[in-house]
């Protein structure tokens, strides 16, 4: 978070249950963040997000959905190449492939 925010203006924090911890509160709060965790149950019972944070956690697990289908179908977990622009080219070609995959399934 603090790396994120030397570089880049944003305003929540979305996390699933695995960072539900105190002191990531704290220092998303100090960095004048909305932390939106998942809850983590740890054997209790818990409180359900606010419908507010719900529709915007939602926007992590789709931009989550994307980078795993990037990496598992459309190989931008093994780029052979080497450059930034090279390593860029492979990743657009991914998400061009993606992008033509997610029409040919609206079309159907």
């Amino acid at each position: 978070m603090k790396m994120s925010s030397a570089k880049v203006d944003y305003l929540y924090d979305l996390m699933d249950a695995a960072y539900d911890a105190g002191p990531i509160y704290e220092v998303s709060k100090s960095l004048g963040h909305v932390p939106i965790i998942d809850k983590n149950s740890r054997g209790k019972e818990v409180v359900p997000m606010a419908p507010h944070e719900a529709t915007r956690y939602n926007e992590r697990t789709a931009a989550e959905r994307f980078n795993s289908r990037m990496k598992e179908e459309f190989g931008a977990d093994n780029v052979m190449v080497r450059g930034a622009q090279k390593v860029k080219m492979h990743l657009m070609f991914g998400i061009l492939a993606l992008f033509a995959d997610q029409l040919i399934k609206l079309a159907s």
